[in-house]
């Protein structure tokens, strides 16, 4: 069993190895922090963390790094959350405010959190199934185009082009904008998309004017509205990797595989726990099932009016856990707080 002194080792060694890099022995830690013990002393605590499994040797003779079993202690019992500065948090309300919509305003919070921390920043959409459609609108841009608009209650404004067989007079745009609304406006997004279902499935009259094109409309609302119920992520920062290859005994393709394709990085994040501060970390080997065992994924959740999401950040297992968890609540606070007033405007 590790004593208090012993985990207070443990603590000293997760930090100096984040600030070095470099394996950390019973000689440094003596000159480092205030234990009042000799160095002998201090070798007998580490040998005994090293039988728990908390930390290894990386090399003969060499000083001691922690494990993933050690970060993990670290984590949930030694890390003390390092508040943000003021300059930081101002660098947050910066980087957010003035945000157009959500599209703009999750996009600016993944640049903020790789700005603030060198990581790669995640940041989960919330699921929109539960939301409700405010306004359909339809554009059209000539050559066949149409830009289709789409709005929500929870301020998500999305858009898609498509192309139509047809050009429209403002007379018929006008019926096909009416048609939208009463499919659409005031309801769900799954109720929305099973009433186009039954729309579609319908036998068209066959002297409506525009019919098939019409339909090629409502079937873009529809993969529009189905796009509100997947889960996706926005994330920047992926070149930090190659900046921190060496902080990896393998390969970092694994974890460029997991950025590009998303539904790794979806499925680990729908599964890590939260504590009760909205926190959670998943660390080195307990990503092994998704093919990540050498990366840390620390996130926060967020509320965007009633649906909960994360923001996150990805990186090596030697990351900074106590800062980059205070980033990442700091940031889906804001974030959250930002929504909630842009809701109570509307």
């Amino acid at each position: 069993m590790v004593s208090e002194r012993g985990l207070e080792v443990l603590r000293a060694i997760v930090q100096d190895y984040v600030d070095t890099h470099e394996p950390v022995g019973s000689k440094a830690i003596v000159e480092r922090h205030a234990f009042g013990v000799s160095a002998a002393t201090i070798r007998n605590d580490m040998a005994l963390l090293e039988d728990e499994e908390l930390i290894t040797a990386p090399h003969t003779s060499s000083g001691r790094v922690p494990t993933d079993k050690g970060y993990r202690v670290f984590v949930d019992h030694l890390a003390e959350l390092r508040p943000l500065s003021s300059a930081q948090r101002a660098a947050i309300g910066s980087f957010l405010d003035g945000s157009s919509d959500l599209d703009d305003v999750l996009s600016r919070t993944v640049r903020a959190l790789t700005q603030l921390t060198g990581q790669v920043a995640i940041v989960q959409y919330p699921s929109f199934a539960r939301a409700h459609v405010t306004h359909v609108e339809l554009v059209q841009l000539g050559g066949g185009r149409m830009l289709v608009i789409v709005v929500t209650d929870t301020g998500r404004v999305s858009q898609r082009l498509t192309f139509v067989r047809d050009e429209f007079d403002d007379s018929d745009l006008a019926r096909i904008r009416a048609e939208l609304g009463t499919l659409l406006v005031g309801r769900s997004v799954r109720e929305g998309l099973l009433r186009i279902a039954d729309r579609l499935s319908e036998a068209s009259p066959a002297a409506a004017p525009h019919e098939a094109a019409t339909d090629e409309i409502v079937r873009a609302v529809a993969e529009e509205l189905e796009e509100f119920r997947q889960d996706r992520l926005v994330m920047a920062g992926s070149a930090t990797l190659a900046r921190r290859e060496s902080d990896f005994r393998g390969s970092i393709y694994p974890l460029l595989e997991a950025i590009e394709e998303q539904v790794t990085i979806l499925r680990l994040m729908g599964e890590m726990v939260t504590d009760s501060q909205g926190l959670s970390t998943s660390i080195g080997r307990e990503n092994e099932p998704f093919g990540l065992a050498e990366a840390s994924v620390v996130a926060s959740d967020y509320d965007a009016t009633g649906s909960r999401a994360r923001v996150g950040l990805l990186g090596p297992t030697r990351m900074d856990y106590p800062t980059n968890l205070a980033a990442v609540r700091a940031v889906a606070r804001y974030l959250t707080r930002m929504l909630e007033e842009d809701e109570s405007s509307r």
